[in-house]
C-alpha cells in the first residue's frame, strides 16, 4: 500500500490562547501541551479532530465536540471523512509521535514545526479496513482506560485523606504552625548538565533522568538519556532510594511538581532542572511530596515560578526555600505517610498491570502502523 502525505488529506488550525487562560470551572474543555486538559467558559472550535502539542510533551489526544485551545496546540481536521476517518488518524499520530519529538527543535523545550505533521506519510486502507483498526485499538485503550480510573481514584483517596487529617493546606483550616519551607530542610542539592544520547540507556548504563521522569508526581526511572560517556558519571548527583525529586523549571502548569523515589535503579542522575529536598526531623517527605502536588496547594508552586518565556517557567533555590507550608505533629505525618505507603503497594499493583496493557497496545500500534 502506498503511503500518502498527510497534509493532502487535513487541515490543520492552531489555538490563539495563552497557558493560563483556563478558568477553574469553565464547562469546556481547554487543550494545552499538558497531557490532561484544563477547562474554560468559552469556545472557539466545535468539531472531530486530533489535537497534537506544539512544545512540551509532544502528546497527541481526540475529541469530539465544542472546546478552545492553546496557541501553540495544532488541531487536525480530516477533509474527507469516507477518506480518513479521524479516529484512524488519532491512533496513527499516537504511534508516531515518536518521529515527531525526533524531529523537534529548541533547546530544553521541544517543539514541532507545521511541516513536521502536513510533510508526513500516512497509509490509507479502504474506510471499512481504517474503522476495524480504530474498533481494535479502541478497545486495547479502554482496557488501558480503566486501569487509569483505578489508579486516579487511588490517588483521589490519598488527597481525601490529606484534607481529612490536615485540612486544608492553604488556609491552614486546623491552625498547625506555619513556617518557611527552609525550616524543615537540611538543604536543596542541584542536579547537573551532561552530554546525552537521544535514547533510554540498556541495563544499568549510567544515565540522566529526563524531566518528565518526575513532571507528573510519579517516579519513573525508565524516562532517562544514555551518557555519551559513562566515564561522566557523578556519584553525588545520584538518584537514591528515599529521594524527594522536585522539577524547577517546566511548563507554567507543571512547574514544581515532586516526586517520592520508593525504588531505583542504580546509575541514574539528577539533571539540572531537578532539585533533590533533603527534610529534616521536622518533615517526612512523603507529607511534603503530596502536599507540594496537592491541587489546592499547586497555585502556591506556581506562584513561585518566573521567566520570560510563556512556555517556561522556573523556580529558584531561593524563592522555593521561602515557600510557607503548614507543619503538623511529625507524629502525624508519619501515620499519614504509613497510609500513603499502603494505598501505593496497591497501585504498584495496578500500574503493573496498565504497563503489561500498554505494552500490548504499543504491539497493536506496530502492526498497523509501523514502518
Amino acid at each position: 500500500m502506498l503511503f500518502k502525505r498527510l497534509g493532502d488529506y487535513v487541515s490543520i488550525k492552531t489555538g490563539k490562547l495563552d497557558a493560563n487562560a483556563s478558568e477553574e470551572n469553565g464547562i469546556y474543555p481547554f487543550f494545552t501541551c499538558a497531557i490532561d486538559n484544563l477547562l474554560i467558559n468559552t469556545y472557539a472550535f466545535e468539531c472531530e479532530c486530533v489535537l497534537v502539542a506544539g512544545n512540551g510533551d509532544l502528546n497527541v489526544k481526540y475529541f469530539d465536540g465544542r472546546f478552545n485551545a492553546y496557541q501553540r496546540t495544532y488541531i487536525i481536521e480530516s477533509l474527507n471523512k469516507t477518506v480518513l476517518d479521524v479516529k484512524y488518524l488519532y491512533y496513527f499520530m499516537s504511534k508516531h509521535v515518536d518521529v515527531l519529538r525526533r524531529n523537534s527543535v529548541g533547546g530544553v523545550i521541544k517543539y514541532i514545526k507545521l511541516g513536521d505533521l502536513t510533510e508526513q506519510m500516512i497509509q490509507l486502507p479502504p474506510i471499512k479496513t481504517q474503522r476495524k483498526i480504530v474498533e481494535a485499538l479502541d478497545k486495547a485503550k479502554s482496557l488501558i482506560d480503566v486501569r487509569k480510573e483505578q489508579i486516579r481514584l487511588m490517588d483521589k483517596l490519598i488527597k481525601s485523606r490529606f484534607i481529612e487529617v490536615f485540612g486544608n493546606p492553604v488556609t491552614n483550616s486546623k491552625g498547625w504552625i506555619v513556617e518557611e519551607l527552609s525550616k524543615c530542610l537540611i538543604n536543596i542539592e542541584n542536579g547537573k548538565s551532561f552530554v546525552c544520547e537521544n535514547y533510554s540507556r540498556k541495563g544499568e548504563h549510567p544515565a540522566i533522568l529526563k524531566l518528565s521522569a518526575v513532571t507528573y508526581g510519579i517516579y519513573n526511572s525508565s524516562e532517562n538519556k544514555a551518557l555519551t560517556d559513562e566515564d561522566m558519571f557523578v556519584e553525588s548527583v545520584e538518584v537514591k532510594k528515599g529521594d524527594l525529586l522536585f522539577t524547577r523549571k517546566n511548563t507554567p502548569e507543571l512547574v514544581g511538581m515532586s516526586a517520592y523515589v520508593y525504588e531505583t535503579s542504580p546509575n541514574l542522575m539528577m539533571p539540572d532542572l531537578i532539585f533533590r529536598l533533603n527534610t529534616n526531623e521536622k518533615c517526612n517527605k512523603v507529607y511534603l511530596w503530596k502536599l507540594i502536588n496537592h491541587d489546592l496547594f499547586r497555585e502556591n508552586i506556581k506562584a513561585l515560578s518566573n521567566g520570560s518565556a510563556k512556555s517556561m517557567s522556573n523556580i529558584s533555590k531561593q524563592r522555593l526555600m521561602s515557600l510557607k507550608i503548614q507543619i503538623p505533629p511529625i507524629e502525624l505525618q508519619n501515620q499519614f505517610a504509613d497510609f500513603v505507603n499502603q494505598v501505593d503497594k496497591l497501585k504498584f499493583e495496578a500500574q503493573n498491570s496498565l504497563e503489561e496493557l500498554n505494552i500490548s497496545y504499543k504491539a497493536l500500534l506496530q502492526a498497523y502502523f509501523g514502518c
